[in-house]
């Protein structure tokens, strides 16, 4: 494998050094997936739903503390700021949350594009100087010529070979996104449409429960 690398010219570097960056953010967003997967805590999603539906914004909160889903705490954080507005709390809240999930996938895609460019960038230069030698003193010798094409496909293989590896998880990192966004969209809109059907907020009262 080593001697192959070194087959494909000097574009391989740029090809390992995005692949390396691409292993990383992958290995590093997996493990961050599965801590938020584990963290989830859906009853407590409903105990905030259910108390804010029977109008108790106190134990609504109080239920909402110190959870480690990020659904709760959007929740959360649009009840502890709800007095300009709910839809601005619950908006800024789930941008900070998915942007949570986001990171990265801008690096991602940015290898899957790059890695096959150098590939191709590699080739091309590896075939210019394959023909540069049917000028030369070796035109007798045909093999230095197509073996010089062979090795030159090794970085389009190998750029290839990156995008299609980072594709994968790209893909899955992104539905997990849009997962997210989905959990939080729908949680903040039974949260708003509760909200809209209370009475008069009673401020001395929720503030007993606090």
């Amino acid at each position: 494998m080593i001697e192959l690398f070194l087959k494909g010219g000097l574009m391989m570097w740029p090809i390992l050094a995005a692949s390396i960056v691409a292993l990383t953010v992958v290995i590093e967003r997996l493990i961050f997936v599965t801590q938020q997967k584990l963290r989830r805590q859906p009853e407590v999603v409903g105990q905030i739903l259910a108390r804010v539906e029977h109008n108790d914004l106190g134990g609504a909160i109080q239920a909402g503390r110190g959870s480690t889903d990020f659904v709760a705490r959007t929740l959360l954080y649009a009840l502890e700021h709800r007095e300009r507005s709910v839809s601005d709390a619950l908006l800024r809240a789930a941008s900070r949350e998915l942007q949570r999930y986001n990171r990265g996938l801008s690096i991602l895609d940015t290898i899957i594009t790059l890695a096959p460019l150098l590939g191709l960038l590699g080739t091309v230069t590896g075939m210019i100087h394959s023909f540069s030698l049917l000028g030369g003193t070796e035109l007798g010798a045909p093999q230095a010529i197509t073996g010089g094409i062979a090795e030159a496909l090794i970085a389009t293989a190998f750029g290839l070979g990156v995008t299609v590896l980072a594709l994968i998880p790209f893909n899955t990192l992104n539905a997990g996104l849009e997962k997210a966004r989905h959990d939080i969209q729908d949680a903040a809109s039974h949260l708003e449409l509760f909200l809209a059907q209370r009475p008069a907020p009673d401020f001395e009262n929720e503030g007993s429960h606090r």
